[in-house]
């Protein structure tokens, strides 16, 4: 039991002595680290609030028509793959007036006439200053009266059309310095062609061809080759209202300045201008008998005395 004690009041010892030698050197191998806290910057100061910037003047907008264009511009500074040369127009009158879907009578006016091929072709042409096309919406042709446009001949459609169009690019802010009567592509006659044009404000714009009054409503399309101006009324020119131009009549010939004919030295003439009359016949006729036979008698009582004559002197 001595033993026992004795051996057991040894371990313990010696256990603690162990445990505080493994203690120790496992704190010299990795000594633990106290945690590392970054720094927290210090706090900042709330900047003052910015004074508030006055903000412009809302503007109404000007009277006027709708200058945003119904159909947008294609933007044509857009990188392409390859170059490619174009073979035909790059602008269609008629794609741009479907696209604005209210000019379907205008539309099928152009192409009936075939007018477009040649405006079409006007705007790919290198010397042209380029076109104005003055377009009633369909609604404004409905307005006209009934059966008008199937009266016109085909002549007098293309004049319509070209009463509508200006050979030039007109913007909206050169409206202004155009001169009336303003000539357009049916013909520069001031009286039966005459188109005034009138400007309000900038953005107003009014023409009077003598027949119709109408205002300009908004803008189809514009750049720098061709611009489309919505119309409220068809464009009538006083050449399709008025009666036509009759011809010029002959000069009559004046009575009084006509010779007058001999009693005594009657022609042919006055007897062939009776000559449509029966009884003038008849009369021309007895009175040519009557003649025939006093001239034949003078002729035998001239024969009888000659040859009496002659008996006389030979006997």
């Amino acid at each position: 039991m001595m033993i026992m004690q004795e051996t057991q009041s040894l371990i313990i010892p010696t256990t603690i002595l162990i445990l505080a030698l493994f203690y120790t050197t496992s704190a010299q191998l990795s000594p633990i680290q106290p945690p590392t806290t970054s720094p927290s910057p210090p706090l900042s100061q709330p900047s003052p609030p910015s004074p508030a910037l006055p903000s412009p003047p809302a503007t109404a907008p000007a009277p006027g028509f709708n200058t945003v264009p119904l159909v947008p511009v294609t933007p044509s500074g857009a990188p392409t793959p390859t170059t490619i040369i174009p073979k035909g127009p790059t602008i269609d009158i008629v794609q741009i007036l479907r696209k604005a879907k209210r000019f379907s009578v205008l539309i099928r006016l152009l192409k009936t006439t075939q007018l477009i091929n040649q405006l079409n072709s006007q705007l790919v042409t290198s010397s042209s200053g380029g076109l104005t096309l003055f377009a009633p919406e369909d609604s404004a042709f409905s307005k006209l009266k009934a059966g008008f446009l199937n009266s016109l001949t085909d002549r007098q459609k293309v004049e319509l059309l070209q009463f509508h169009t200006l050979s030039s690019c007109i913007s909206i802010s050169n409206f202004d310095t155009l001169t009336n009567p303003v000539q357009t592509q049916a013909g520069d006659d001031p009286q039966r062609l005459q188109l005034n044009v009138t400007t309000y404000s900038g953005s107003q714009v009014s023409m009077a061809t003598g027949a119709v009054n109408a205002s300009v409503t908004g803008t189809v399309y514009s750049d720098n080759k061709l611009a489309i101006y919505q119309v409220d009324k068809v464009l009538l020119p006083l050449d399709l209202v008025l009666p036509s131009k009759a011809p010029a009549p002959a000069p009559a010939l004046a009575k009084k300045g006509l010779p007058k004919a001999d009693k005594g030295n009657s022609t042919a003439a006055d007897d062939g201008a009776t000559g449509g009359d029966d009884d003038s016949d008849g009369k021309a006729l007895q009175a040519g008998v009557s003649a025939g036979c006093s001239m034949k008698w003078v002729n035998n009582v001239v024969v009888i005395g000659v040859v009496g004559l002659v008996g006389g002197v030979l006997m």
